[in-house]
């Protein structure tokens, strides 16, 4: 998550958030929170429609993205009410998108392997239902050619 969308979470300025995280950066290794690269930065920038215009309207440095586990870990420097609220909420939504992917992943496999087990027979049903389907345009197209000469 990008430093400007939580530090709207937490109800707190950007630069605010983003001083509180400085003063604890030992608790923010790498793969907790990395600085976007000014390419990265203007593709984000080129998919946001609604820039606004002005001066001071834009960002003097480049964003910082937080991963997963720096989310977590904001928890224990941000101490305000809000901060608590706010972070269990980002904790719980994190953990029903891990039960989705799960779930999700866990139906891809049973899905891949009835293909695989059962590969022959789907081929074998869908030959008969587009036969079935082709059949039916035949009689389709003959009810439309008899009910158009007996106009």
């Amino acid at each position: 998550m990008l430093d400007e969308d939580l530090a709207k979470l937490y109800e707190v300025d950007t630069k605010v958030f983003n001083q509180a995280v400085k003063r604890n950066i030992e608790r923010f290794p790498d793969d907790f929170r990395f600085q976007l690269t000014e390419k990265e930065y203007e593709s984000l920038r080129s998919q946001i429609v609604t820039l606004k215009s002005g001066r001071g309207q834009h960002r003097k440095y480049l964003p910082y993205v937080f991963t997963e586990q720096g989310v977590y870990m904001l928890s224990a420097v941000l101490k305000s009410s809000v901060a608590i609220e706010v972070s269990i909420e980002i904790m719980r939504t994190f953990t029903k998108m891990r039960e989705f992917s799960m779930h999700y992943n866990a139906l891809a496999r049973q899905i891949m392997e009835l293909e695989r087990k059962h590969d022959k027979k789907f081929k074998e049903v869908f030959k008969q239902l587009d036969e079935i389907v082709s059949e039916t345009q035949k009689t389709d197209e003959k009810i439309m050619g008899f009910i158009k000469d007996k106009k």
